[in-house]
């Protein structure tokens, strides 16, 4: 009985030892753009082909998941669809240092559902209001979401935002916007060139000119949280030449 003791205790101290390792194995939690689906999914799917514990992903609007990091979620990286929210992350104490990394661009484009006919040239002052009717344009939420404050900039820089700002479906991510327009319920919308090549029942009626908005670049950083074995080195695939030839698949461009 006492060998049996004896035996118990020393599975017991064994565990204990080992606990913090086996807690670091779990596989990194990724908070990512909601843009991102599709690119990042398959992104996981190919580091864990590589042997590694599959990645869990959580995508919404950049604001929502900032929030989420402030609020203490436990995650090990941050992919933000602007500078600006993960310098709002950064400068609340979150990220680790020497991790952040810009690492992919992206396009911005006005849409339309893909039966409609509608032509209509972006260019300063063109009749977007006009083209809308009673109806409304979806978008990002310009207070928050960067799809959204992206498309706020380059509508007021073409002069043509004081005439939409009444008629906006503000969406709480790019992709609500997105459906919206692939569902028929607005005539036209403002997202990623990403996510129009990602969904067929929608056509890009025109590109936003680069120097309308500010450049749309994708920082990555570990968080100081981070707590698995693997968040460094799946960060460190993303920004590899394999990780990026995966984004350019999808449209996206790198760094």
């Amino acid at each position: 009985m006492a060998g049996f003791r004896t035996a118990i205790a020393f599975v017991l101290s064994l565990l204990a030892a080992f606990a913090p390792a086996l807690a670091t194995a779990r596989a990194p939690v990724v908070l990512a753009a909601a843009s991102l689906q599709e690119a990042l999914t398959a992104a996981a799917g190919q580091w864990a082909a590589k042997g590694h514990g599959r990645p869990v992903l959580s995508f919404a609007a950049s604001s929502a998941l900032a929030r989420q990091v402030e609020a203490g979620a436990p995650a090990d990286l941050f992919i933000s669809a602007d500078e600006a929210w993960m310098d709002h992350v950064a400068a609340a104490g979150f990220v680790a240092p020497g991790s952040r990394a810009p690492v992919l661009l992206n396009a911005l484009v006005l849409i339309a559902p893909a039966s409609s006919r509608l032509a209509l040239a972006i260019r300063p002052g063109f009749p977007l209001a006009r083209a809308l009717g009673a109806d409304r344009l979806a978008m990002g939420d310009p207070d928050a979401v960067p799809a959204g404050i992206y498309g706020k900039q380059a509508l007021t820089r073409l002069g043509v935002w004081p005439q939409v700002e009444g008629k906006l479906a503000r969406a709480e991510n790019v992709r609500a916007a997105l459906a919206l327009v692939a569902r028929g319920e607005a005539p036209l919308g403002v997202v990623y060139a990403t996510d129009a090549r990602a969904e067929p029942r929608v056509r890009v009626v025109g590109v936003f000119p680069p120097a309308s908005h500010a450049p749309i670049v994708y920082p990555i950083a570990r968080l100081k949280q981070a707590s698995s074995a693997d968040a460094e080195p799946f960060r460190r695939f993303l920004l590899s030449g394999e990780g990026k030839a995966l984004f350019r698949r999808f449209g996206f461009g790198t760094r």
